[in-house]
């Protein structure tokens, strides 16, 4: 495999959202802060800044520009969450620290907005708010998970990103100059977090066996492969974009604006709870669907 990425995330799967509100802003800023020397994982932790700021704000919700300042600072989270991957990839920076500590970073944004929310909502409702929004957490976290394996496997298998494979890395590049112990440890780190990942998914392995046997046994014919790969899962993945960090983002803020944030947790438990096992579903005809395609191109 080519292990030249590009600095961009991939369009081909990226929603509106990203493409024509979130990438643009990161986009531009990359450059800026390779130029000035900033290193990717400040920029993780500044998004995280961001996102503490926005449970603060929203625990103020019911002002209206509490709520509006909740909803920008989360979309500044957003931006910066664009520009460290972007960052690491121009600047040959990327590490499985960075990887975990990207999602440490989102998963505490989503839980000060969270903690925010409930301080605001338990005075009002009782106690019993806290254990809502204890299941909602759970349930956002393995939606979270789903959705990112999904766009992991789509750059692996349909783009060859090495980077996006879920395996630990054996060891620092030659040169890194990174303390081989500290290397150990983010890797053992990135081990388990990928397996985090990889548990709620009930992951297909028979699939990933069947397609490498496929990639290894067709030596010159991988470019068509993933060519048909891309084409079967490239419109699943976009679809899979509800399950992203960005509508959960406006979904707080439109709750919240209306005075209704409550009912954001129940849209978490079981809107998108019912969103992602249909889209399971439909993940495992695709993969009997790829199959077909590929054995009658072969």
């Amino acid at each position: 495999m080519d292990s030249a990425e590009p600095i961009r995330r991939n369009s081909e799967i990226e929603d509106p959202t990203n493409l024509y509100c979130v990438h643009p802003i990161s986009n531009r800023l990359t450059p800026l802060f390779a130029r000035i020397g900033i290193v990717p994982n400040a920029v993780s932790i500044t998004g995280m800044v961001f996102g503490v700021g926005s449970g603060f704000a929203y625990y103020r919700y019911q002002d209206t520009w509490f709520a509006i300042a909740g909803f920008v600072l989360m979309f500044a989270w957003h931006v910066m969450d664009g520009v460290d991957g972007q960052l690491a990839r121009l600047t040959g920076a990327q590490s499985p620290f960075g990887k975990v500590l990207d999602g440490i970073c989102d998963y505490v944004t989503f839980t000060s907005v969270y903690i925010g929310l409930a301080l605001a909502l338990a005075p009002q409702h009782g106690s019993w708010v806290w254990a809502l929004v204890l299941v909602a957490g759970l349930f956002h976290a393995i939606q979270a998970a789903v959705y990112e394996v999904q766009r992991q496997e789509y750059n692996f298998w349909g783009r060859a990103q090495k980077s996006a494979e879920f395996r630990l890395v054996s060891g620092p590049p030659p040169g890194s100059g990174r303390s081989p112990v500290l290397e150990h440890i983010a890797n053992r780190l990135h081990s388990i977090y990928l397996n985090v990942q990889l548990l709620p998914l009930g992951f297909n392995a028979a699939f990933r066996t069947k397609l490498d046997d496929a990639l290894r046994s067709r030596q010159g014919h991988d470019a068509s492969i993933r060519q048909i790969y891309r084409q079967v899962f490239a419109p699943a993945v976009r679809t899979w974009s509800v399950m992203s960090a960005n509508y959960r983002t406006l979904a707080i803020f439109v709750f919240s604006i209306i005075g209704r944030p409550m009912y954001y947790f129940y849209f978490e438990i079981f809107g998108l709870t019912l969103v992602m096992c249909i889209l399971l579903k439909r993940q495992r005809l695709l993969y009997t669907r790829f199959f077909k395609r590929l054995e009658a191109t072969s």
